[in-house]
């Protein structure tokens, strides 16, 4: 079973530790208990609670109500728990995907084993058995402002174990249904249980949802900006193009990593002793030509938010926190970060799909594919070729454009006069979610494009060029395509995939 996973700054890049949250969040992944030393820290936090609690100061949420009524006294921890979870269960929309509700989970137990929220290990424990067992929420992915974290999804989690709502099931075969939350509980034999308000606070109070479906959003668009570094050379060994346009030279010269990196994926496309084809041009259209900049761009935005989610996978975004024995009120679950994350990845993934978009164009073009037919149809006038599926690439990448506007240009006041800021970043992480299936779709329709280019130019197919050819045969005549763009665009994405791991790995692509 996959362990806990304990960041190593000095060594891991966030790359890498958010591919390993992501696998340690799977279905087959398993939470450890806690350790001595957390014991220890969750103990401390919840004496320091006790002390304040017999010297009759204020505490959010124990003493005093939710929100804007934290001017008014509460009564009952029990049923502050209760009303906490209740009033926030007002989430609408399809649930997010399991996976998604998995690693929400995964990071809403383990902030609250790191000492600062008074957790009782006991009720941690639970949650974790739970997980351990599979349980998985159904929750619903609209609703919250991210600003005292993501309440309502986070809500609608905590009321699952209650046994209110709806969960994920999982059949031997892999796939995924909902049932009530009372049932699937059952089916693990679990029974409901109530929430103190402690506990309640510290699972809801946080960036979980946000940041889950954010990590997610970047691993998917990580593997987009490889895919179109595939497609790229490919590309350009197809049309003959200059190589030197991903000379290493050109990224020392310039010192951005990003553009290093993607020069380097690249180069690794291109035969061995590559030669200009004498009837291209010395410099190619900046779709092809400048692609190292291009994507290098995209990954150094991509690292520079990849580290603050990282950050925030470590920390703790809960409210109030215990620290060396003080009780402080403040802000933690303010989902900004996570917000300014998402806005960015989304941005940046826009460029990598637009140029995609801009090479398949490139490539159904006359004066730019070598002369061969408008929209590689080898039957000009009676067939139309890929037209089709380039129109449906422009609409894909107008969508993602209105899909990836920053979520933080959309905030407004709310929840009387106290949440008078708010980030919008779950708002933000499900529409970039949405853009990255799109952007995935325009680099299916791109890999359609490359191999019908390479059945009109009679190069070899062999690996994954080999299986893209089977997925997509040589245009004798028209026929649907878009069975053919999904079909690509999961090859390319496991590629990718693939490669990501083996890089991480170490292993020599020579």
């Amino acid at each position: 079973m996959t362990q806990v996973v304990e960041r190593q700054a000095d060594r891991l890049s966030s790359r890498e530790y958010l591919a390993r949250v992501v696998r340690s969040a799977g279905w087959d992944a398993g939470l450890t208990s806690c350790t001595d030393e957390e014991i220890v820290r969750m103990g401390a936090s919840a004496r320091t609670i006790e002390e304040y609690l017999k010297s009759d100061k204020p505490i959010y949420g124990l003493t005093q109500g939710f929100g804007p009524l934290v001017l008014f006294d509460a009564d009952s921890e029990l049923e502050q728990g209760g009303s906490l979870i209740s009033h926030l269960g007002t989430g609408q929309g399809a649930p997010l995907a399991p996976e998604v509700s998995r690693l929400i989970l995964w990071l809403r137990i383990q902030n609250m084993r790191k000492g600062y929220s008074a957790v009782s290990p006991v009720f941690w424990q639970k949650l974790a058995d739970l997980w351990n067992k599979g349980f998985t929420p159904a929750i619903p992915r609209h609703g919250t402002v991210s600003a005292s974290g993501d309440l309502q999804p986070l809500a609608h989690a905590a009321l699952a174990f209650t046994g209110v709502g709806e969960a994920w099931t999982r059949d031997a075969d892999g796939r995924w249904s909902t049932v009530p939350a009372v049932d699937a509980l059952a089916a693990l034999g679990a029974e409901p249980f109530d929430w103190p308000v402690r506990e309640a606070l510290a699972f809801v109070n946080g960036t979980g949802a946000s940041l889950a479906v954010a990590v997610l959003n970047h691993r998917s668009a990580l593997r987009l900006v490889r895919a179109c570094a595939v497609l790229s050379a490919r590309l350009a060994t197809l049309l003959g193009a200059n190589p030197e346009h991903y000379d290493v030279g050109h990224g020392v010269a310039r010192g951005q990593v990003g553009q290093l990196t993607a020069a380097e994926w690249i180069r690794q496309g291109l035969p061995r002793g590559m030669v200009r084809d004498g009837s291209r041009p010395l410099q190619e259209p900046y779709s092809l030509r400048c692609a190292p900049q291009v994507l290098g761009a995209v990954l150094d935005q991509l690292d520079g938010a990849g580290d603050v989610l990282a950050r925030e996978v470590d920390g703790c975004q809960d409210n109030p926190i215990t620290y060396e024995g003080e009780l402080l009120h403040g802000g933690n679950f303010h989902a900004m970060p996570v917000g300014f994350a998402s806005d960015q990845i989304g941005l940046a993934m826009h460029m990598a799909a637009y140029l995609a978009e801009r090479q398949l164009g490139l490539l159904v073009s006359p004066v730019t594919n070598g002369d061969l037919p408008p929209m590689l149809t080898p039957r000009a006038g009676r067939g139309a070729g890929l037209a089709g599926v380039q129109i449906s690439a422009t609409s894909f990448v107008s969508r993602i454009r209105q899909l990836v506007f920053p979520a933080s240009l959309t905030t407004l006041p709310t929840n009387g006069w106290n949440q008078d800021h708010v980030p919008m970043a779950l708002n933000g992480a499900n529409s970039v979610f949405e853009a990255l299936e799109l952007g995935w779709l325009t680099v299916g329709s791109l890999a359609v494009g490359v191999a019908q280019l390479a059945a009109m130019t009679g190069h070899a197919a062999e690996g994954v060029w080999a299986e893209l050819a089977g997925i997509c045969p040589p245009l004798d005549a028209d026929r649907p395509l878009g069975a053919e763009v999904r079909a690509a665009r999961d090859l390319l994405s496991a590629h990718a995939d693939q490669l990501l791991v083996d890089e991480a790995d170490g292993k020599d692509f020579g």
